[in-house]
């Protein structure tokens, strides 16, 4: 077994409550109020646009410390896919009466949006980083893929949302990341792979605590 399926099955309660949480359920059995999505959709707009410096940051620490030529071709894709990503935002918020210039940052974004900035030090590994990036992306595909699902009942105004990060393109992408982080561990000294299993639980944590200010709670 692997370092990811061992974190994977030792905190498997943390990464089952980060992708199956109250917020994804109400999406997947159509009880969603409206304003969490409103909620969710202008906070994670901010949250994108905190993302993309932290995988220019992941491209570069690639580049000083991996002999992994096509890795950066993964990442390099996904970073591209970034800036469709926004205008997506961008107009899923005008379709809505969201404006996105008003929104104001909540505290879970706040720390979440902090800890990706930490993440981008020169003093923070590439294994760390590429760890945490599969991560994020990775609790998007298997939340959303859930809403997809032949049982669900997701309203047809939020399939397209559901899709974008459900779907099986997005799907093998998060699976390549998870060999670069794979590989990337099996090399990497034993205080690294300790620092990447903490970043990976913090991922988790954030993610949580994103869900759960979507929905309302504090």
């Amino acid at each position: 077994m692997g370092t990811i399926e061992t974190w994977m099955k030792k905190h498997s309660l943390l990464y089952t409550g980060a992708t199956n949480h109250p917020f994804i359920h109400s999406i997947r059995d159509g009880t969603i109020d409206l304003s969490s999505f409103k909620r969710w959709l202008g906070q994670d707009y901010i949250f994108v646009r905190a993302f993309v410096p932290f995988v220019a940051s992941v491209l570069l620490k690639l580049w000083k410390e991996s002999d992994e030529s096509s890795d950066m071709e993964v990442i390099l894709g996904g970073m591209a896919a970034l800036n469709d990503e926004l205008a997506w935002f961008k107009k899923e918020a005008s379709k809505r009466g969201v404006s996105l210039s008003d929104i104001v940052p909540h505290k879970a974004n706040i720390r979440y949006c902090s800890f990706l900035e930490s993440l981008t030090s020169t003093e923070v590994e590439y294994t760390v980083a590429i760890t945490a990036f599969w991560a994020i992306e990775a609790v998007y595909q298997d939340s959303f893929a859930h809403c997809l699902e032949e049982d669900s009942k997701t309203p047809a105004e939020l399939k397209e949302t559901c899709e974008r990060w459900g779907n099986e393109a997005f799907g093998q992408y998060c699976r390549s990341l998870r060999e670069i982080a794979k590989r990337s561990l099996e090399k990497a000294p034993d205080g690294v792979v300790s620092k990447a299993e903490i970043v990976f639980l913090r991922v988790l944590e954030h993610e949580v605590e994103f869900w759960n200010m979507s929905r309302g709670e504090t």
